[in-house]
């Protein structure tokens, strides 16, 4: 019955090109995903979960390098020109819309901040998604244990080292301002890190800070 009170309907902007991506997190979803493109859907609502007819979309590329920040601001500027556009064919009466597929859907969920966990058993590639797709919001982390105590610390960069090698967590490099992981049957080369209750930094200034030796197992 709500739906139903706005004479022309209830429009909706979504961040995903639906019906990929319904629910509450498309945008780190699409990176989870390792999508090579996403966008803006602009929907009306109905009863189920973004599952109302589409208005219009608004694709853009992905390269591999977006987090969840970067991509949520580069939609929201899309985002607004289709809502506004949408909104005016709605007013004139020939913006037509068209069904979803509902075959074709996929849906993600509200995050969990134990998501963001990083489970070094977990291939490479997977966790720098993961990287990135947690970025700012969660952040995800590992533990460390130092001199006999165990803190947590936020990895908010990495990239894949593809010949690293060691048993799930396992620092195989610390030197040179270089801190790599073992993960899968690759590694993460970790380049921003920010301890708890610290600010941010490069794997440099946290090695000094840090001095995390080779062979040390990050995380449970």
């Amino acid at each position: 019955k709500v739906l139903a009170i706005p004479e022309l309907g209830s429009v909706n902007v979504h961040g995903s090109l639906l019906p990929r991506h319904r629910g509450a997190s498309p945008v780190q979803a699409a990176l989870l995903a390792g999508d090579a493109e996403t966008g803006v859907t602009i929907m009306l609502m109905d009863e189920g979960l973004d599952s109302g007819p589409i208005l219009s979309q608004g694709t853009t590329g992905m390269d591999g390098t977006e987090t969840a920040g970067l991509l949520h601001d580069r939609l929201a500027k899309q985002g607004a020109p289709l809502l506004i556009e949408a909104l005016r064919g709605l007013e004139r009466g020939d913006l037509q819309a068209t069904a979803q597929d509902h075959d074709a859907a996929t849906t993600c969920g509200l995050i969990d901040k134990q998501d963001a966990r990083l489970d070094w058993s977990k291939p490479a590639a997977e966790l720098e998604r993961r990287v990135r797709a947690y970025h700012p919001w969660p952040g995800t982390f590992t533990t460390v244990r130092l001199r006999d105590k165990e803190f947590r610390v936020v990895v908010e960069g990495a990239h894949i080292d593809r010949d690293a090698a060691g048993a799930p967590g396992e620092v195989t490099e610390a030197a040179g301002g270089r801190l790599v992981v073992a993960a899968g049957s690759q590694g993460l080369v970790l380049t921003r890190l920010k301890p708890a209750g610290k600010q941010g930094m490069d794997a440099a200034a946290f090695l000094r800070g840090y001095p995390v030796a080779p062979a040390t197992i990050l995380g449970p």
